[in-house]
């Protein structure tokens, strides 16, 4: 390999220019394993440097030019040979020529625009990567760098609360409402459930927190539903005019943002799912989405009191009776 060309004679390393400052987030690999990589944000100059060490100085070196690449793509793992890129930043470093020694080049990719949250799914994978390639007529040397992306958003104007109804005709009727229909990341789910007729044995209640994953589009969609959370709310049997509160803290779990048909080739949406199962083991559910967004660090002070306002006049105004809920307009009302 070294007799033909670079092969192991020369190795490629990509440093950043930040690396020393810049944050690390936590990101789960193909394996299912967390690993730490840089983290950036949309709009971020990314920069840095490749440097190019040669094991054996003063012997010439052919190459037919060094370039640098921004990229971020979405790979579906039904068509693994398929990247579909959707950003692609290119910079040459240097013309074709010879190398005697180690030398290192400067980049800089000016206010990157990173539209989308890195995702590593069940059946997808959406990555950002710098990549640094000397080119050679039989063997090219390639040196891959990963970083993740965050996509960060504002405090939703219009985040109304969702009531519903839960029924089997003259059996049971249950009221359910949570406070928000958006939550961020780290966020509480706060409710409130409500027996208004039970005249089966309920025996057990839950609420599940559901990821469900859509990759593909028309006949070859496909779906994986993921049971992210489950969270007991009643062990036993309740009687009528009974009501139980939900407090459900987000930010033990393993979530990311909302992601609705990304770049046309994937979503990732969240679902509250409320369980009942009576004696019999019969299972009576209700589901609904909850949009998830991430909070930016800068304003995490204020978006935490405006949601501690929002919980605490959520539990104020809600009661044990259904006369004394809030008085907004019901959303997705539902019987099933």
């Amino acid at each position: 390999m070294s007799f033909f060309g670079f092969g192991q004679s020369a190795e490629l390393e990509l440093v950043l220019s930040d690396a020393e400052s810049r944050r690390r987030g936590e990101h789960k690999t193909e394996e299912g394993k967390k690993e730490k990589y840089f983290l950036f944000y949309d709009g971020e100059t990314v920069s840095g440097r490749v440097v190019l060490t040669l094991k054996y100085p003063n012997k010439r070196k052919e190459h037919q030019g060094i370039k640098v690449e921004f990229i971020g793509q979405i790979e579906l793992y039904y068509d693994r040979g398929n990247h579909h890129e959707f950003v692609s930043l290119v910079k040459d470093l240097a013309r074709p020529g010879e190398f005697t020694q180690s030398q290192t080049f400067d980049f800089e990719f000016t206010h990157v625009e990173k539209p989308y949250e890195s995702y590593t799914g069940q059946n997808v994978k959406l990555r950002y990567f710098l990549r640094a390639t000397v080119s050679r007529r039989l063997n090219d040397v390639v040196k891959e760098m990963d970083i993740v992306v965050h996509t960060l958003s504002t405090y939703p104007e219009l985040n109304s609360s969702i009531k519903m109804e839960v029924g089997i005709e003259d059996c049971l009727h249950i009221e359910f409402e949570y406070n928000k229909s958006k939550y961020h990341l780290k966020d509480v789910i706060v409710g409130k459930i409500y027996f208004l007729l039970v005249r089966i044995k309920i025996k057990h209640m839950e609420i599940d927190i559901i990821k469900r994953e859509t990759t593909g589009t028309g006949p070859n969609v496909y779906h994986e539903n993921d049971t992210i959370a489950k969270y007991e709310i009643m062990d036993g049997a309740p009687v009528r005019g009974e009501s139980i509160p939900i407090r459900l803290f987000l930010a033990g779990y393993e979530l990311t943002p909302t992601m609705r048909d990304i770049n046309k080739k994937f979503s990732v949406r969240y679902y509250l799912n409320l369980v009942l199962i009576d004696e019999e083991e019969r299972r009576y559910f209700k589901q609904q989405e909850v949009v998830l967004w991430r909070k930016g660090d800068i304003v995490r002070k204020s978006m935490s009191h405006q949601a501690a306002i929002a919980s605490q006049r959520f539990e104020g105004t809600s009661s044990h009776t259904e006369a004394k809920t809030p008085s907004q307009p019901a959303e997705n009302n539902g019987r099933q």
